[in-house]
């Protein structure tokens, strides 16, 4: 009888260990001011992580949900609070989550009444503001209105150099020739019928495969229109999956 109970005492012990590990979930960095933690990284749910006084790290969950710890901190980096499993819910959540930012003045820093994307990968360049591009990808410029031609230039912050480009007549999109080494974030200035105006490119890690995840970083990084264009993709895709 003795061994009995001690064999399920062991087996409660292992399944309960294995509820655990399987309960553990891959966080990506998306923004750091800790040493030892950068954007881009992928660290366990399950590792503790600890953060001194002004210390502060962002991370994403496969959800899609962020969540930014502040020092001082010692623990788990989503305590005890498991991810949704659930896509539906998540998409849904992080829908809303985008919609909560948007209505507050200044929280965002994209616009948010940008013409809606054909692809959420495409760089928005009749406006100024944030832009995500994945990293290892050329960016291939885009404008709502494509009814006639049109000439821009596209210098670098410190104008160390100048591209002029024309935009043929009834064309949209146009690929970038290799122009400057892109950076975590580039800042070109476009300039456009004698206007101009900033465009951040934000580099994005190749290997985010979730696309939930991808999403929040867009929203954190203020791409928001290239957001929005991910977002609407996958809501179809779980439409069409039903």
């Amino acid at each position: 009888m003795a061994m009995a109970n001690i064999s399920k005492i062991t087996l409660a012990i292992v399944l309960g260990l294995s509820s655990v590990a399987a309960s553990a979930s891959t966080l990506i960095v998306i923004d750091s001011r800790a040493p030892g933690l950068k954007a881009g990284q992928k660290i366990d749910s399950n590792t503790p992580i600890t953060l001194k006084e002004g210390e502060r790290v962002t991370v994403i969950g496969p959800d899609g949900k962020s969540i930014t710890l502040r020092g001082k901190f010692a623990g788990l980096p989503l305590g005890k609070t498991p991810t949704t499993s659930d896509p539906t819910r998540a998409l849904a959540a992080l829908i809303s989550t985008r919609n909560a930012r948007t209505s507050s003045v200044g929280v965002v820093r994209g616009a948010t009444d940008a013409a809606a994307l054909p692809d959420p990968w495409l760089i928005d360049i009749s406006r100024a503001g944030e832009r995500c591009m994945k990293a290892g990808t050329k960016p291939v410029w885009w404008r709502p209105d494509g009814a006639k031609a049109q000439k821009f230039t596209v210098l670098p912050v410190d104008r160390s150099w100048i591209a002029d480009f024309e935009w043929n007549a009834g064309e949209t999109m146009m690929g970038v020739p290799d122009l400057s080494t892109f950076d975590s974030q580039t800042i070109f200035v476009m300039r456009v019928e004698d206007q101009e105006f900033p465009v951040s490119i934000n580099i994005v890690p190749s290997d985010l495969e979730n696309d939930l995840i991808l999403a929040s970083w867009m929203l954190e990084k203020g791409c928001t229109q290239q957001a929005d264009a991910l977002l609407k993709t996958v809501g179809q895709n779980q439409a069409a999956s039903k």
